[in-house]
């Protein structure tokens, strides 16, 4: 399987990549303002609390100034008690500092913490909404990496916005009051403002490239790591522990080599403006001192004059806030790919209701064509699965079975072709009714819920009400699957993780949920394979015959007849238990009849390893 690795414009042209990288940019700045905007009043307020810290920092050293020549004068008459007000303005200003720090440290956390939390929270339900096939082209590790550590530097975007303007207000304040103090101050340091000004700009440039790149390279480091953990068994069997760890670890050196870019940037930067700054700062004070022998400038004034040429050269805390938002803004290009993948949408028809001439779950597959992993796999197929029938599915290895299975319940969309149910296209049904009529057992099932009860329960409805109980233990009984629950220590109640289960209990447990869900049609894609011969002939008789959990009769609630099921099949047992089987091979249905007819044919019977594939 092919994943995307997060990259943009690579392999395409120079004007591409730009037009791509320029689009992604977009996206992620209306990701920004859109999540940013529930919290628009916090991220004023922040921007409010930064600017007045700002605004204190730029009066203190003036009233300092003004103090100090009151002190060195001695005021004159009532310069005493002038001079101790200057001191309560510069002790005022100092606790308002400090008060403005708090509230810009508990502004930042809250908001920050908040837009992570909506990020991830719509990220998360994006993921669930494209569906399987469409979230597939990324690495899970890669999906992990996004809504984690991704998600939590775009979440820093609103308030580094915030603290970035109100950051400008300093240098800017700063170049005011030498200008008020004496333009010839403000013009000595203006002399050498294209220099930062050029520097910010080449910092901010590489650095954006820099962060990208780490980025994509920890999260290709990271799906590795998830496709380890997942194989953890295959690796230990085979052996092949160090060769793995050196295939896991393998982009590390490349992640080295981003984060030692990324420090050089900034280090260089910063070592830039510690050369740059200092002679601006000398060349002020130095202007300063020729007026203040003159006797153009105080004393106080001179202090002043060297604390805003400070302030105004402030780069290492524009670097600071540029880093920030680099790192939030390339997160948000990446949270932003995501979210670009388009989701399935669905309708605002519900089921029709069954009459006697209308909807037995009834399944229609009309020139389907579906793709896997970028190569065509459904060539156009077509297939009806009367309703109340068992249709097994077989064909070869990779012919496309759970692919056709995934698209005859809508986990998957079909490039052209549709699919209905009951005279009704899927993709006119509101999900939430498509969800109700259509269930899914798989191979490998994955529980949810707090207690065993509760993960057979998942599919039921919630306005079940009293039933829920016992539709979840009628589930258990029809997927042979009561007799073990009773044995563990509390039974339905046992948590999840205090339940020790075989891969075969688990597949039970998977089938006893798509059971309790009830629903018109059932999709069962291999979700036997892990069980012994007997119980498989238990669950398949109760599937085909009676033992639904809705009845004995197999008739889910608010059904007038039994449940229609398309079983994708690997065993000739399998499909001889089916009322028809549907041949799948170059894409396109082959055959569909009785088994039993199909295996008089060689190559029908070559699909379980049976007699010979010519003819």
């Amino acid at each position: 399987m092919t994943h995307a690795s997060g990259a943009s414009g690579r392999g395409s042209s120079p004007a591409q990549g730009r037009s791509a990288v320029s689009a992604q940019r977009t996206s992620a700045d209306r990701l920004l303002l859109t999540e940013g905007r529930p919290h628009l009043w916090r991220t004023v307020a922040l921007f409010l609390s930064a600017t007045a810290a700002a605004g204190a920092g730029l009066v203190l050293p003036a009233a300092l100034g003004r103090t100090l020549d009151l002190l060195l004068t001695g005021g004159g008459t009532g310069g005493g008690a002038e001079a101790t007000r200057w001191l309560a303005v510069c002790a005022a200003l100092t606790c308002a500092l400090v008060v403005l720090d708090a509230a810009d440290t508990v502004l930042t956390g809250t908001l920050n913490s908040r837009t992570t939390a909506r990020l991830r929270f719509r990220l998360v339900g994006h993921l669930l909404a494209v569906g399987p096939l469409r979230a597939d082209r990324f690495a899970h590790g890669d999906l992990v990496t996004r809504c984690t550590g991704n998600a939590a530097h775009a979440g820093t975007g609103p308030s580094s916005v915030a603290s970035a303007l109100a950051a400008v207000v300093t240098p800017v304040g700063a170049l005011v009051a030498l200008a008020l103090l004496d333009l010839r101050l403000a013009a000595v340091f203006l002399a050498g403002t294209p220099l930062l000004v050029l520097l910010l700009r080449a910092f901010s440039r590489t650095s954006t490239d820099c962060v990208t790149r780490y980025q994509e390279t920890q999260a290709r480091l990271a799906g590795r790591l998830v496709e380890a953990l997942t194989g953890a068994r295959t690796i230990a069997a085979g052996g092949i522990r160090e060769r793995e760890r050196a295939r896991v670890l393998e982009p590390l050196a490349e992640l080295s080599a981003h984060g030692h870019r990324m420090w050089h940037v900034q280090g260089r930067a910063t070592a830039q403006a510690a050369v740059l700054v200092p002679l601006l700062q000398v060349a002020v004070i130095a202007v300063g001192g020729l007026l203040l022998t003159a006797g153009e400038l105080s004393v106080g004034g001179l202090v002043a004059a060297a604390r805003y040429a400070v302030l105004a050269a402030g780069v290492g805390t524009l670097v600071g806030q540029l880093n920030a938002l680099v790192r939030g803004r390339t997160a948000a290009q990446r949270l932003a790919e995501v979210l670009d993948v388009a989701p399935m949408t669905g309708g605002r028809r519900m089921v029709p209701e069954h009459t006697p001439d209308v909807g037995a779950g009834r399944l229609e597959l009309c020139g389907v064509r579906a793709s896997y992993g970028g190569e065509t796999v459904l060539r156009g197929v077509d297939l009806v699965v009367p309703g109340g029938t068992t249709v097994a599915v077989v064909g070869r290895s990779g012919a496309g079975k759970s692919l056709l299975a995934a698209v005859a319940g809508r986990l998957v969309e079909p490039e052209t072709g549709q699919v209905l149910l009951d005279g009704v296209d899927l993709a006119e049904l509101d999900a939430s009714a498509l969800r109700r009529a259509v269930g899914f057992a798989f191979e490998r099932p994955v529980l949810f819920g707090a207690t065993v009860g509760e993960a057979i329960a998942a599919g039921v409805p919630d306005d079940a009400g009293q039933i829920r109980e016992a539709r979840v233990r009628t589930a258990a009984r029809a997927a042979c699957a009561e007799e073990f629950v009773l044995t563990l220590p509390y039974g339905y109640d046992t948590p999840c993780e205090q339940a020790p289960l075989s891969g075969g209990e688990v597949q039970r447990l998977g089938l006893a949920r798509a059971l309790a869900q009830g629903g018109r049609v059932l999709i069962l894609d291999d979700a036997t394979s892990s069980l012994d011969t007997v119980t498989e002939l238990k669950v398949t008789r109760a599937l085909v015959g009676s033992g639904d959990a809705d009845g004995a009769d197999g008739r889910a609630e608010g059904m007038a007849g039994p449940r229609t099921r398309l079983v994708v099949a690997h065993r000739a047992s399998t499909a001889a238990r089916a009322d028809l089987t549907a041949w799948l091979d170059g894409g396109l249905i082959r055959a569909l009849a009785p088994h039993d007819q199909l295996w008089e044919q060689p190559a029908y019977r070559a699909l379980f390893g049976t007699g010979s594939a010519d003819g």
